[in-house]
């Protein structure tokens, strides 16, 4: 039985992941943790640590974890780059699961969206559109920059030098080669992304909706899983296309 630790425990995505554990026969709630909980004096008590909280606590978890060797699954987004830089510093006695999406259909989506760009990507006009419910705090959202950086890499550009965020007033005709990104933020809606390759006569629109937060926490279990049985590796971070093998 797999002992599972799940930060953020009292908000809306633990109680999700709590409640994912705790339809599955495989896996164990070892420990619930909040704000206040001491990590370090539990790590005895689970074998993969689900975090899904926010980058500053989410480095201070990893931090203990990579001292005691204990591997994590984090789906939190909103890193910057010197966020980024100190959380490949710390993986680096231990492995992880990191994706700024968990969802399966997500992480097909970014599949289709490679597929797209090798056929149509060069002579389209790429515009990335993502809706979050209003308390969502980043923008765009960790999955709509991922689903642009597939597109640049498959494109052979670099997403820093060819995003658009947003636009406004006089402008110039747009640049083909850039990647549009467009960012709706209101209600409760748990997230919607579509991608439209924009061509002479036609379109393509990639589109996927989240329905419910239960279909992170059932990927974040999955990656857990995978995780567990997967060899230790020490400074090996995987990602969702790892977990579900996807080539």
């Amino acid at each position: 039985m797999i002992k599972i630790a799940v930060t953020g425990a009292s908000g809306r995505m633990g109680q999700i992941i709590i409640e994912a554990i705790n339809q599955n026969d495989s896996v164990a709630l070892g420990v619930a943790l909040d704000k206040s909980d001491d990590l370090s004096v539990v790590l005895n008590q689970f074998d993969v640590l689900i975090d899904f909280t926010c980058p500053t606590a989410t480095l201070g978890y990893l931090s203990i974890c990579a001292k005691a060797g204990k591997k994590m699954v984090i789906g939190t987004t909103g890193f910057n780059d010197d966020e980024l830089s100190q959380l490949t510093r710390l993986v680096q006695n231990v492995s992880i699961v990191f994706a700024p999406n968990m969802s399966v259909g997500v992480n097909l989506t970014l599949k289709l969206l490679e597929m797209a760009a090798k056929v149509v990507g060069e002579d389209s006009d790429i515009e990335i559109v993502e809706t979050h419910h209003r308390f969502k705090v980043d923008a765009p959202s960790g999955t709509a920059l991922k689903m642009g950086e597939v597109i640049a890499d498959t494109l052979g550009r670099d997403l820093k030098m060819c995003a658009i965020y947003g636009r406004e007033g006089i402008e110039q005709v747009r640049d083909k080669n850039t990647i549009g990104f467009s960012t709706i933020r209101g209600g409760d809606v748990v997230g919607e992304h579509t991608v439209s390759f924009f061509m002479q006569g036609e379109r393509v629109e990639i589109t996927h909706k989240a329905s419910s937060r239960m279909t992170f926490a059932l990927g974040a279990l999955r990656a857990a899983i995978w995780l567990d049985k997967a060899p230790f590796d020490k400074g090996c971070v995987y990602s969702m296309k790892d977990v579900l093998e996807i080539t």
